[in-house]
C-alpha cells in the first residue's frame, strides 16, 4: 500500500458504509468528502441536506420572489427609519 492510499479501521469502514447509504451514494464516492472534511462534518452535511429535501417535499419553503420581497420590505423600512433619525 502506498502512502497515498488511506487505511480505515473496521469501525470507520462501517461508519463510511452507513453514511454512504444515508446519502444514497457509494462508500467510494463519500470517501473523498470524509477525507476532506472528516466524518462529523460530512455526517452533519448529509443530515442537513436530507432535512432540506424533506422541507421541500413537505412544502415548508418559500419562493425566491417571496423571500426577495420580504427582504426588500425590511431594507426599505430600515432606510426610512435611518432617514427619520
Amino acid at each position: 500500500m502506498s502512502a497515498a492510499e488511506p487505511s480505515l479501521s473496521q469501525a470507520d469502514l462501517r461508519r463510511l458504509e452507513k453514511l454512504a447509504t444515508e446519502a444514497g451514494r457509494t462508500p467510494r464516492a463519500m470517501l473523498k468528502f470524509v477525507l476532506r472534511d472528516g466524518f462529523s462534518e460530512t455526517e452533519r452535511v448529509v443530515r442537513a441536506v436530507k432535512a432540506g429535501r424533506a422541507d421541500v417535499k413537505a412544502g415548508r419553503t418559500q419562493s425566491h420572489a417571496t423571500v426577495m420581497a420580504k427582504a426588500g420590505a425590511i431594507l426599505s423600512g430600515h432606510a426610512k427609519s435611518q432617514q427619520a433619525a
